[in-house]
């Protein structure tokens, strides 16, 4: 048998396995309340229970396939819109920071098939990923030759300064726990890109929770050197490859891309 790639999925199998399991749960609670013990109001409440926790799982599945690679696609076309928004001739060395199960990484080392890919994340099992797994997908992609992957934290990248000609991101930074202050995340990642360099990051920037003023960071970055930078917010609006049913606070939500040239 064809071996398969495997890049996950933003909804992990795990956590639908879970809510239809507590699905189950309830049911049985309910019905037994019912035969059993004869108590109408705790029999309703426990009936209400598991009828919500049934909906929030078949949404999550809903989520799921169009999520998927192969299926609803959409994570594919997350990616392909980041890479729309890289403008690099893709002779040098790119890094992909936070790159998960290396979907990413994948199709920027097709879109520049002469780039050098070094790809980290802080990976463990909370995160259904695996430095294994994504050196495994890209030797099934024909393209491990040009990629390298370690472990590392994005907030505190093991690179010197002005390390490579490119780097990429996708729904990683608001993830990163080792630093409160979001923005910093986004400028240890520009750091280690080269003067004249570029760069194209997708994230919930509009969430001012997280990152505050948008428009005025951007002026900020420009004062700091950044010479060309753009910033496109609430992408889940905005792009027709995205669902309604997404564009939840529990999903997607203030999705944004921060790109230009450094």
């Amino acid at each position: 048998m064809k071996e398969k790639t495997n890049y996950g999925n933003w909804v992990p199998e795990k956590a639908l396995y879970l809510l239809f399991g507590l699905a189950g749960v309830f049911l049985v609670v309910t019905v037994l309340l019912g035969v059993m013990v004869q108590m109408p109001v705790i029999t309703v409440i426990a009936g209400v229970v598991c009828a919500l926790t049934f909906a929030m799982a078949v949404y999550m599945l809903v989520c799921h396939e169009a999520f998927a690679f192969g299926k609803g696609n959409m994570m594919a076309g997350v990616h392909k819109h980041l890479v729309e928004h890289l403008d690099w001739d893709g002779e040098g060395k790119m890094l992909d920071i936070g790159c998960g199960a290396a979907a990413l990484t994948v199709r920027c080392a097709k879109a520049f098939p002469k780039a050098q890919i070094t790809a980290m994340d802080y990976w463990g099992a909370e995160w259904s990923y695996a430095k294994e797994q994504c050196e495994r997908n890209v030797r099934l992609e024909s393209v491990a030759d040009r990629v390298s992957f370690q472990k590392g934290d994005a907030a505190k990248l093991d690179f010197a300064d002005e390390t490579f000609d490119a780097a990429v991101s996708n729904f990683v930074f608001h993830e990163v726990r080792s630093t409160k202050d979001k923005r910093n995340v986004v400028r240890e990642a520009l750091r280690v890109v080269k003067k004249g360099g570029v760069f194209s990051f997708q994230d919930m920037f509009s969430q001012k929770a997280l990152y505050g003023d948008m428009d005025a960071f951007v002026e900020v970055l420009k004062a700091e050197g950044i010479s060309e930078i753009h910033y496109i917010g609430d992408l889940e609006k905005k792009l027709d490859f995205i669902p309604g049913f997404v564009t939840t606070p529990w999903m997607i939500s203030g999705m944004g891309i921060l790109y230009g040239k450094k």
